[in-house]
């Protein structure tokens, strides 16, 4: 296919702005960047897309989220606000995994992946919880990753909140989705080993799962020090904060994802570089539990590895990314706290980073030859001029998920017009409306 007639940002290393761009796209990647004229020319032949002078970015990728949690939309639970952390937990979320049946978990999916598809997300690493609905969640999930046609990693949060027994059967679905992904690997689909939080992990469980995990040579996927709570319990049980714990525990690594690392010192910083781990920022998520924010500059300063997520909340990524470069002025109080160009380097360079560890054959966040075919388009036409250089700050003051209106993954069409072409969006409503309310009846 040729897309023609765009106004592409190539983003990447060396950004361009092309006027009146082309992008081919064979067997899923992008073959030739160039203008219309010249493409067009030299590939009379070739099916069109015509983009209409729309701009053409990168698609959005979301280093951490949650699938599972899209039942609790509009769910007020009964009395009082939460008044920390840990009770939002016990009130809502443990709450609600615990009553999710298969059907649950798939249609929990599939309504966060019509929304992807609709915010032009098309890389997402999940981490799934569904406590009385465990064996075969994951391969649940990914059938509905691939009808939708992004790509998604997977993981089963281990948990010793519900006893050992289902803390075992967490960690043999890790394992068995693992084994899966070895045996017949593909290319929209990955794994990690996932794993709650320290506070809810004891030592013997956390070497179980590095016992367990070893085989497959994959990190994890882990909260961490995401309230002040996760600390007090680390040093509770270990005597270390929770950086070192798990550090120590051998879950840190250059494959594993850390969420949050709000509640982290200059010292469990200094470990989370030295080991490669990534770390991933939800600003929204952090905000709405009153968690307090990460310290992103602080913890790239010293040399660690941060992307940005979302923790379930909805799959556009605009959204987080106008959150976080916000949020961090007014918490540090500083206009210069966390600029434009820093948050756009999080959201497409270090997430597409974060996604090769994951699929290390594809390049994804920039428009370029060789890389996939993961692109949108955005009816998006500025008053002011636009330049390469000055992109991040359209996208953060001028820029609405509401324009865009084709999402590509791969080279597949998922969204043209704003009409959905994998997922029957009115079927996902309908059907999770239903079991939804069954959920919360259950609840």
């Amino acid at each position: 296919m040729l897309i023609t007639h765009a106004r592409i940002a190539t983003l990447g290393p060396e950004p361009q702005l092309i006027e009146d761009g082309a992008i081919l796209i064979q067997d899923g990647k992008i073959a030739a960047v160039d203008t219309t004229m010249a493409l067009a020319t030299q590939y009379p032949d070739e099916e069109r897309l015509d983009a209409e002078g729309q701009l053409a970015l990168p698609a959005a990728l979301c280093g951490h989220t949650h699938f599972y949690g899209a039942f609790a939309r509009g769910w007020g639970y009964p009395g009082p606000p939460a008044t920390h952390f840990v009770e939002i937990l016990e009130r809502l979320w443990w709450k609600l995994d615990k009553a999710l049946t298969l059907d649950d978990v798939r249609y929990s999916a599939l309504v966060c992946l019509a929304d992807a598809v609709r915010h032009g997300t098309t890389t997402l690493i999940d981490h799934h919880a569904s406590p009385h609905a465990i064996a075969g969640s994951l391969d649940v999930i990914a059938e509905a990753v691939l009808q939708s046609g992004i790509r998604a990693s997977l993981c089963y949060e281990v948990t010793d909140r519900d006893g050992p027994a289902l803390a075992q059967a967490g960690i043999d679905e890790n394992a068995r989705f693992l084994q899966r992904m070895r045996a017949a690997p593909h290319p929209q689909l990955a794994a990690s080993f996932g794993l709650h939080a320290s506070l809810t992990l004891s030592d013997e469980t956390l070497a179980a799962c590095v016992a367990a995990a070893e085989p497959f040579e994959t990190g994890f996927h882990i909260h961490a020090a995401e309230g002040i709570a996760d600390v007090e319990d680390s040093l509770a049980k270990s005597g270390q904060r929770v950086i070192h714990r798990l550090r120590d525990a051998g879950i840190l690594g250059p494959r594993t994802v850390v969420a949050h690392a709000v509640h982290v010192d200059e010292r469990e910083m200094d470990a989370l570089a030295e080991t490669g781990t990534w770390v991933t920022h939800q600003p929204r998520s952090n905000m709405n539990n009153a968690v307090g924010f990460a310290q992103v500059e602080a913890l790239l300063a010293r040399g660690a590895r941060v992307s940005l997520g979302n923790d379930g909340f909805s799959n556009n990524m605009v959204a987080e990314m106008k959150t976080a470069y916000l949020g961090h002025k007014l918490v540090q109080n500083d206009p210069r706290a966390m600029p434009g160009d820093l948050v756009f380097r999080l959201a497409y360079a270090a997430n597409a980073d974060l996604a090769r560890v994951f699929w290390p054959e594809q390049t994804l966040g920039v428009l370029a030859p060789g890389a996939m075919a993961d692109i949108v388009l955005l009816d998006y036409h500025p008053t002011t001029p636009l330049t390469a250089g000055n992109l991040p700050w359209h996208i953060l003051f001028g820029y609405e998920a509401s324009a865009i209106t084709t999402t590509i993954s791969a080279g597949r069409v998922l969204m043209r017009r704003r009409e959905l072409l994998t997922l029957d969006e009115e079927e996902i409503t309908a059907r999770s409306r239903e079991l939804a309310e069954k959920t919360w009846a259950r609840v």
